[in-house]
């Protein structure tokens, strides 16, 4: 299960990032006439200093900083909650009213234990989708961080050996 929720986020940041990371490149131009071939040699050594300078590789794939919000346990739910509030009812209805009270209680408190029940549950899911979104965009943030760093390394790279970099 851990691994195809591992898989699934991988997949996720991969989707998200590509776009980004396609139109992150610096554009780089030679300033003082330096050929094709000297150009790559340079893109070349720069992006290992630059990757050394800020620890970020914008070839490898995008990677989670940390690891997904866990998904609680369901906690109460409409069946739950509604089992829960007619055996209460049952018993309220069984002090005050007997058997046939015992029957009414069951069944109103079927009712409303199924509704808090219910709602709980709702409350739980929204808060977990809150998480989700939450650790989602400091990824995203982590991420768009370390590449601004290593476009500022790459940059200063190229520029000390005569590039123009926008």
């Amino acid at each position: 299960m851990k691994r195809a929720i591992c898989f699934g986020v991988i997949l996720v940041l991969t989707m998200f990032f590509t776009g980004h990371v396609l139109a992150q490149d610096p554009v780089v131009y030679p300033a003082n006439g330096q050929s094709n071939d000297q150009m790559e040699k340079d893109k070349f050594e720069c992006y290992g200093w630059a990757k050394q300078q800020s620890g970020f590789d914008p070839m490898a794939a995008p990677t989670a900083t940390a690891p997904p919000p866990a998904r609680e346990a369901p906690k109460g739910g409409v069946g739950r909650g509604a089992v829960g509030g007619g055996l209460g009812g049952a018993a309220i209805g069984a002090i005050t009213g007997g058997s046939s009270g015992a029957k009414k209680g069951a069944a109103i408190g079927a009712v409303g234990g199924g509704l808090v029940g219910g709602m709980r549950r709702s409350e739980q899911r929204r808060q977990e989708d809150q998480r989700q979104r939450q650790w989602e965009q400091q990824q995203t943030a982590n991420y768009a961080n370390n590449r601004q760093s290593y476009n500022r390394a790459f940059g200063a790279c190229m520029e000390g050996r005569g590039y123009s970099v926008k």
